[in-house]
């Protein structure tokens, strides 16, 4: 437990000099910086920057932090495809497409570790495309600018989620994806190559049907040690193909 807490402190402090603003000691927009500290606006002031007649201007706020994207605007002014976001954090709506009332929202605890990676990417964006003006106060962030309790889950979140992105990663180097084909008249057919799966490599392998743990899914990658693979309960032969021949007919993928 101590070394799981351990982790997530110093993932939490890395990721901070990553995604937090750059200087605190900084006002952002054409505010004064006269020693004064990051922008803090409350949920009702970022809602009167939605870019409709009247308003101060248009922002979005994604993971409490807020975004001047008025350059933006045939996006995210009125009547533009995204101008639902404006004035508001919909942190939530960017991974689950839900546009509704209730999916506008930053509430992102439902997402799971590799969607909050996904997230952390639209935040990426925004961070290089938009002037960043300020902080929301709110679920993210405190009266004083600190990051709360639930920003500090989905910091924790984001650090497991790239791990296993790693893991996918590392995995889709050991065992790439096999080259696949499928026609009405001659059926399925699997098979390596030296550049299958988009992995370049000097071995072709041979095809297998790999199993992750806790997923019901399966999928075709090429092995390069057939023997070696043997030992790895979760990749099998296909049925009536040849141990070491590198392409297989299949009834289904």
């Amino acid at each position: 437990m101590n070394s799981m807490l351990g982790y997530v402190v110093v993932a939490f402090l890395s990721l901070a000099v990553l995604f937090l603003p750059r200087d605190w000691s900084v006002k952002f927009g054409n505010e004064s910086t006269q020693g004064s500290s990051v922008r803090l606006l409350s949920r009702r002031e970022l809602s009167s920057y939605d870019g409709e007649e009247g308003s101060k201007g248009l922002y979005l706020a994604i993971l409490g932090q807020v975004f001047d994207v008025h350059k933006g605007y045939k996006h995210y002014g009125r009547g533009g495809a995204y101008h639902f976001m404006a004035g508001k954090d919909a942190s939530l709506a960017f991974i689950s497409g839900d546009f509704t009332e209730n999916g506008l929202t930053d509430d992102v605890s439902s997402l799971s570790p590799q969607q909050v990676v996904a997230l952390y990417d639209w935040l990426s964006f925004y961070q290089r495309e938009y002037q960043n003006v300020g902080l929301v106060i709110g679920r993210f962030y405190s009266r004083t600018g600190q990051p709360t309790e639930a920003l500090l889950h989905v910091q924790a979140s984001l650090a497991e989620g790239q791990q296993l992105k790693a893991q996918s990663e590392a995995e889709m180097v050991r065992y790439p994806a096999c080259n696949t084909q499928w026609s009405a008249a001659m059926g399925g057919r699997v098979w390596c190559s030296t550049k299958s799966g988009g992995v370049e490599r000097d071995w072709t392998g041979v095809p297998r049907k790999l199993f992750s743990p806790g997923s019901s899914g399966v999928r075709c990658v090429c092995v390069e040690d057939p023997a070696a693979a043997e030992e790895d309960q979760n990749l099998q032969k296909y049925d009536s193909c040849p141990p070491h021949a590198d392409s297989c007919s299949v009834e289904e993928f």
